[in-house]
């Protein structure tokens, strides 16, 4: 075999090698961001098994105000029902998308929800609803927290699939850009509002 054979042979073995690094890497980080995903999906389902808590609390003295308690149940299952499927697929930048709109419009009508319950003192002062305000306050917190975990994992994902000569690899082998879980609304970003104390 000729020395041009063998530098061929070798500079080809090296790409190839350094080509399955890239893969091994773009696996590895698309891992990261999946199971970041999983740790607000823990979360998320806490705070879909919280509100009913909560609206059934709530019931005995918002009774009149039944099309809010209504509305927060449906927000609370459409929400659940998107992460169902983002949980499913998390690499897909539609499921994530829609679990941000169905999140925004859950904490849009929570927040309504708090204001409202915020002009009942009883209500206030029932022992059951400030615990399971406390615990909801927590549960927004670890999903806050969560939510920026997977962003950052998406994001240095995202990062090392587009740096070249990665971008190669992940576009033969159909790496798509992880979608980042983002609220739409400004206002909608912010935690609601409990102050039951």
């Amino acid at each position: 075999m000729a020395i041009g054979a063998i530098i061929i042979l070798a500079v080809l073995g090296a790409v190839l090698l350094f080509g399955i690094g890239i893969y091994n890497r773009l696996i590895a980080t698309r891992n990261e961001f999946k199971n970041a995903f999983a740790q607000i999906d823990v979360q998320l389902r806490r705070r879909y098994d919280l509100i009913p808590n909560l609206v059934e609390t709530a019931k005995g003295y918002l009774a009149h105000e039944r099309e809010t308690l209504e509305a927060v149940i449906q927000a609370r299952n459409n929400a659940q029902s998107a992460a169902g499927d983002a949980s499913a697929r998390p690499e897909n930048g539609a499921s994530i998308a829609a679990l941000g709109v169905a999140e925004g419009a859950l904490t849009g009508v929570m927040g309504r929800f708090f204001a409202l319950a915020e002009a009942y003192p009883d209500l206030k002062a029932d022992q059951s609803m400030q615990e399971l305000m406390e615990e909801l306050s927590v549960t927004e917190n670890r999903i806050a927290a969560a939510r920026q975990q997977f962003n950052d994992a998406g994001t240095a994902f995202n990062n090392f699939r587009e740096q070249f000569p990665n971008n190669l690899v992940s576009a033969l082998f159909g790496f798509n850009r992880a979608a980042l879980l983002e609220i739409e609304d400004p206002h909608m970003r912010e935690t609601p509002k409990l102050s039951f104390s």
